[in-house]
């Protein structure tokens, strides 16, 4: 028994890490609230924002304007 183990092994230590990554990561999630399902006027922005970003003609950004309309009263409507 001249052999004793002082402290934790390399192994020991990965394990410790590990734990300590996923704990780091749930906080993380759960104090940020990133994850969660974004809400219908969030959506509306986003989805208006691309509308902007990617029509040039006024008759394809409208129809895009209206689809996102369309989005939002759907997602309304499922009362997200």
């Amino acid at each position: 028994m001249g052999n004793s183990q002082q402290g934790l092994s390399s192994f020991g230590m990965l394990i410790v890490l590990v734990i300590a990554v996923a704990a780091g990561y749930y906080a993380y999630i759960g104090i940020t609230g990133a994850g969660d399902a974004e809400s219908c006027k969030e959506a509306f922005r986003e989805c208006m924002k691309t509308c902007r970003r990617t029509t040039t003609e006024a008759p394809a950004a409208q129809a895009c304007q209206e689809a996102c309309l369309r989005d939002q009263a759907a997602c309304e409507r499922r009362g997200k």
